[in-house]
């Protein structure tokens, strides 16, 4: 059978599917993205990336309308040989995984597909959820291969990493592991083969263990601050020419959209029998009324009736990106404590947000929330109180 595209891939205008498409089109594949973000659609058939995403426009540039293609029908990814799913896999409000929806859009592709076809599950899932996938009826009916190639990139890296890191390829057949394979060999990337189940586990003990480092370093920072400890000297004294500490991070705020809910996959997964990583929750998120707290306590702050500044609302440096950002979590408690808060992004568009001059002009109490470079040398008053928990501004670099 002949096919219009050689790969559609699903939510292929978000984070995850654009950054793959355009390698993809770049190796020389015909590739669909379909999403039904209209937004996003928008403005990727426009030829403008919707998000910040390292060395990408130029991709985008190249490929579009030559061997990349837009649409908003999910239905059109039909005409593919290969579906490529990254729609995210949320948790609900009790930070349980919600695997029904890809396990649903699995089941309605394949219920209109054709034998030798194949899926490849790029989202994070649930341990398990790609062997259940495999084994849906309508799967089994069409004789549908299914994959499980976890995406394990950086955010904003995508392009560079993509064709360099190892890619963790796994499949309920040899057809589907076989395929996957050579789609990213095609993309210059090291593979690491391995069963479905220990691909998805191996993804989410990745994400897992970062977050428990970031955890145990916030941690650390607030058992030295509150007992009035300066943290830069202990983190350079910790580090400093010793090179068994060279993979610490420093202390500082671990959101966005992967590890927390990474995590808390794994939770569940282990019945609850997790406390190593129900702790780094507690730890990571309670940071920000850490810091609250702490400058509560501080002599010469009061927080009712005074101005602060956030200086950076993105979940992470470099980045426009505000999902589950814990910058908004601190802007709300400080807000709680009768403060007035301003907040300052350079990557993200919000009507709210005024540039980080007219935040140190008017704030007295200035907060770094997310460390972008561009903080780094920004002059501000020695007369203001400024609370850097990343060691921004001493040349620390997490």
């Amino acid at each position: 059978m002949t096919f219009k595209y050689d790969i559609a891939i699903v939510g292929g205008c978000g984070h995850i599917g654009l950054p793959l498409g355009l390698l993809i089109a770049r190796a020389g594949k015909r590739v669909l993205l379909a999403d039904t973000d209209g937004d996003r659609v928008a403005a990727v058939s426009g030829g403008r990336m919707p998000f910040t995403e390292e060395g990408a426009q130029p991709l985008l540039d190249q490929e579009l309308n030559r061997r990349l293609s837009v649409t908003s029908e999910t239905r059109d990814a039909l005409e593919a040989e290969g579906i490529i799913i990254t729609v995210g896999t949320p948790v609900d409000e009790y930070l349980n995984p919600k695997y029904a929806p890809v396990l649903g859009l699995v089941d309605s592709l394949a219920a209109s597909m054709t034998k030798g076809q194949h899926i490849l599950l790029r989202s994070t899932v649930f341990p398990g959820t790609s062997e259940r996938a495999s084994k849906l009826s309508s799967v089994l009916r069409a004789g549908v291969h299914v994959s499980f190639c976890p995406e394990r990139v950086v955010q904003g890296q995508a392009i560079r990493e993509i064709g360099s890191i190892p890619q963790i390829v796994s499949g309920a057949t040899a057809e589907a592991r076989a395929w996957s394979r050579r789609l990213f060999e095609g993309l210059g990337a090291p593979i690491v083969e391995t069963g479905m189940l220990e691909a998805e586990l191996a993804k989410l003990s990745n994400n897992a263990w970062r977050y428990f480092q970031f955890a145990a370093i916030n941690q650390l920072f607030m058992v030295a601050v509150g007992h009035g400890a300066d943290f830069r000297e202990v983190y350079r004294a910790m580090t400093s020419g010793y090179g068994r500490a060279a993979s610490i991070p420093t202390p500082g705020f671990a959101a966005g959209p992967c590890l927390l809910k990474d995590t808390m996959q794994l939770a569940a997964f282990s019945r609850a029998e997790f406390p190593l990583g129900r702790s780094a929750v507690q730890v990571n998120e309670g940071l920000p009324n850490f810091i609250v707290n702490n400058l509560e306590l501080t002599d010469d702050v009061k927080l009712e009736g005074a101005t602060v500044g956030l200086l950076g609302m993105a979940f992470k440096a470099e980045s426009d990106d505000i999902r589950d950002s814990l910058s908004f979590k601190l802007a709300k408690l400080l807000r709680f404590q009768g403060a007035k808060v301003l907040c300052s992004d350079p990557y993200v568009k919000h009507p709210d947000f005024i540039p980080a001059e007219e935040v140190v002009r008017r704030a007295q109490i200035i907060i770094i929330s997310t460390p972008h470079r561009t903080y780094r040398d920004l002059p501000i008053p020695g007369d203001r109180k400024v609370v850097d928990i990343w060691g921004l501004r001493e040349g620390i670099d997490r």
